[in-house]
């Protein structure tokens, strides 16, 4: 006997139940079900085994299936469920451009902390599409925040250079003119 997940009325996904747990919550004909082994989702009165539940027939209850299944509900989340949330933003592009960019310019090595961001980054749409929707947020902000450290450094470490490179000008621009008054 196979556990199904259900759309209830307000677009939640609920599950796994069996059969005959889905007809004491009593799900009609055109609910949405998924099982293992579906391609897609489909109506409730599609689906061979439970139409006994529309029929007035009892399914033979197996004892083996009453508890819950194990499995999370977030696995049938690449099967077609719309999520309840909108995918947190991955910062993957940003990542990786505070990766290379000050890398390429200055060549500081700090710049590699980007690494951190492109990790969390990657695992954003991973988490979101596997319907673990906390994990993705979480992803998200560690993505934005190890992004905006190497961001900061990486401005920091330019405007050193700046600062070094204005100095040095200032520097020999006096010893030149000290080098003049000597002479004279």
């Amino acid at each position: 006997m196979n556990r199904y997940f259900y759309i209830d009325p307000e677009g939640k996904q609920k599950g796994t139940f069996s059969p005959e747990e889905l007809r004491q919550v009593q799900i009609k004909k055109d609910t949405l079900v998924w099982t293992q082994g579906m391609e897609q989702w489909m109506r409730a009165g599609e689906v061979e085994e439970l139409n006994a539940l529309f029929t007035g027939a009892s399914p033979a209850a197996d004892p083996l299936q009453l508890q819950p299944s194990s499995e999370p509900v977030r696995a049938a989340a690449s099967y077609g469920t719309v999520p309840s949330s909108p995918m947190p933003k991955t910062w993957l592009v940003e990542s990786i451009l505070v990766t290379i960019l000050p890398f390429v310019l200055c060549s500081s090595f700090l710049s590699l902390l980007g690494i951190i961001a492109i990790v969390y980054a990657a695992q954003v749409e991973s988490f979101f599409n596997r319907g673990d929707f906390a994990a993705s947020a979480e992803a998200s902000r560690s993505a934005a925040k190890w992004t905006k450290i190497a961001m900061w450094i990486a401005i920091g470490w330019i405007l050193l250079i700046i600062i070094a490179i204005i100095l040095v000008f200032v520097f020999v621009g006096s010893m030149s003119g000290l080098g003049e008054l000597l002479n004279t």
